[in-house]
């Protein structure tokens, strides 16, 4: 750091956000007899079925998991969970099917969230502009999970260091405080979004520092091999060189701003297996033993097996989310995809080669493959097959770039415009895919502005477990959405379901701050906190008390108390 001609610290909060799936957490279990069937909200239904053959003392192939439909799932909904284990002893106890579905407060307590983070960043840059040093000292409340080990890993903050940019010298520390309000899960790119918030923010205070503008800065900095591209391309769809201006300088009690951030994610999938049925009709089953959680599993499967196969959508069944079908892994970490596709595709191609056998034709395509197909009479021809290496990648680049409007007078802070340039892969479902990349900004969006875990500080007890007093954008919070993905084909299938979230909020507080002059140091950036920033409300009482960052001096530290090993009364 003493060789950096520039370094700026900043110090960044970010808050507990709350899983709050349409659908809450919740179970039908027969557990009557010696075969148990659960119908479940699950990401993850083989981890259901492993999780309640614990519980219940059985073998896992006497318990069947489905999974139809279901209301969403990110990150929280994977395991049998303390709501399906009492589930299932209930019924084992009542000799009947019994129905659990948490209320609202109830899943606001009970199924995790994502932690909160607190970091203090320093960052280096020499003369001309190239980052040398970073610090990073964090903690977060990770919560505290069964068997006395927190959760969430790094307070909550839990990512690699330095984020996304290139810096050769660097050093972290992280802390996970563990307390008794419910502990972290995994939550749509857990970790990424605060590690973003906070390194965007010291990023974006060094350009300035530096009179560098903050794209040219990130630009000047980022090695990433996609990413690097993406940023003049966005730049371009959004208007930065026109839109971009000093902080503070916008005229006006409702004052414009802009701000950009860059994100990263790895992915991947492998471990599944397809199978497929073509029946004498020449209709055909894929089956999956995934599940759908409303990102359009099902249609890939679809869409992947028609073009294989040659065939129209409309003589493709999909099933998926049954254990009795052929396994895959859970829906997280935007692997299911990557983990799919390749798995239907080879098991298409292998029910080819068995069709053309078993015709003794090797034209079964078009006119040909209902005549091929009642070769098959009477049964049908049963094919499954594997995920292969090279059908998949992983590691996905992205950025974004906000505008935003801030009322000086109120607080208010509308979000106007995101640009989202976001690599992808082979590009299986432009629809759905568009879909997964608005709904993570729109997810980020909430985390930038709006949502927020409340407790009463003095007995923890959660004050906003319901949806008018837990705030989620609507429809009127909306800003224009402008997504290009980059598709890369020769990449093979990459999820997206989680890098698109990673750096909107980020993009947002940057663009706040270039609105106002001044940043706002926490999220989420709420009116209260505007208006603070701008000296026009007196400033609350600290928050924390008592707490200083390790190395500072002053008083005793809430790390180095955990580092000493003190007592919670003490903390």
């Amino acid at each position: 750091m003493a060789t950096a001609a520039v370094v700026v610290e900043v110090v960044i909060s970010t808050q507990v956000e709350v899983h709050h799936p349409m659908e809450t957490h919740g179970n039908t279990i027969d557990a009557s007899g010696e075969e148990i069937t659960c119908w479940a909200s699950t990401q993850g239904i083989t981890s259901v079925r492993d999780g309640l053959a614990r519980t219940l003392d059985k073998s896992s192939s006497k318990i069947r998991v489905i999974s139809d439909y279901m209301g969403g799932g990110f990150g929280a909904k994977f395991g049998a969970g303390v709501e399906a284990r009492a589930c299932a002893l209930l019924s084992k106890e009542a000799g009947a099917p019994v129905k659990l579905m948490l209320s609202r407060a109830e899943n606001h307590l009970a199924v995790g969230n994502r932690p909160s983070s607190f970091q203090r960043i320093k960052l280096g840059a020499d003369s001309q502009g190239k980052l040398v040093a970073f610090e990073l000292d964090s903690f977060g409340t990770a919560g505290y999970a069964s068997g006395g080990t927190s959760a969430g890993g790094g307070g909550g903050a839990g990512f690699p260091a330095p984020y996304a940019y290139t810096i050769p010298h660097h050093r972290t520390s992280q802390v996970g405080v563990a307390i008794h309000a419910g502990s972290a899960r995994a939550f749509r790119a857990p970790g990424h979004p605060q590690a973003s918030v906070g390194m965007e923010a010291a990023m974006d205070e060094l350009a300035i520092k530096m009179g560098i503008n903050p794209l040219e800065f990130r630009m000047l900095n980022d090695s990433h091999d996609i990413r690097s591209k993406q940023w003049p391309i966005a730049a371009k769809r959004f208007g930065w060189k026109q839109k971009y201006h000093k902080p503070g300088s916008s005229s006006g009690v409702v004052k414009t701003g802009v701000g950009c951030a860059g994100g990263q994610w790895g992915g991947g999938g492998r471990g599944t297996t397809a199978e497929v049925e073509i029946s004498p009709d020449g209709s055909v089953e894929v089956r999956c033993g995934t599940q759908d959680l409303g990102t359009g599993t099902k249609t890939s499967i679809v869409i992947v097996a028609a073009e294989t196969l040659h065939l129209p959508l409309d003589m493709i069944v999909a099933r998926v989310g049954d254990t009795r079908y052929p396994p895959s892994g859970g829906s997280g970490g935007s692997t299911t995809m990557a983990a799919v596709c390749p798995a239907v595709k080879v098991a298409c191609e292998n029910a080819l080669e068995a069709l053309k056998e078993a015709s003794g034709s090797d034209d079964v395509f078009g006119v040909n493959w209902k005549k091929a197909c009642e070769q098959l009479t009477p049964n049908p021809l049963v094919v499954q097959g594997k995920w292969k290496k090279g059908l998949s990648g992983k590691g996905t680049g992205g950025v974004q770039m906000a505008e935003v409007e801030v009322d000086t007078e109120t607080g208010f802070v509308k979000v106007k415009k995101i640009t989202c340039v976001q690599d992808c892969g082979l590009l299986i479902n432009p629809l759905t895919a568009e879909s997964q990349a608005n709904g993570g900004i729109i997810m980020g969006l909430g985390y930038a502005l709006y949502e927020e875990r409340i407790l009463d500080p003095l007995t923890g007890v959660a004050l906003n477990p319901n949806f008018e007093t837990y705030k989620l954008p609507t429809m009127a919070d909306m800003p224009e959405i402008d997504v290009l993905f980059q598709n890369m084909p020769e990449r093979g299938v990459i999820g997206i379901g989680e890098p698109v979230t990673v750096p909107t909020a980020s993009a947002i507080a940057n663009a706040v701050a270039n609105a106002l002059g001044v940043r706002v140091m926490g999220l989420p950036i709420t009116p209260d906190k505007v208006l603070n920033a701008l000296n026009k409300v007196p400033a609350p009482e600290e928050s924390l008390p008592g707490i200083k960052w390790p190395h500072s001096g002053g008083k005793v530290s809430l790390l180095d108390s955990i580092e000493r090993g003190s007592s919670h009364e003490e903390i």
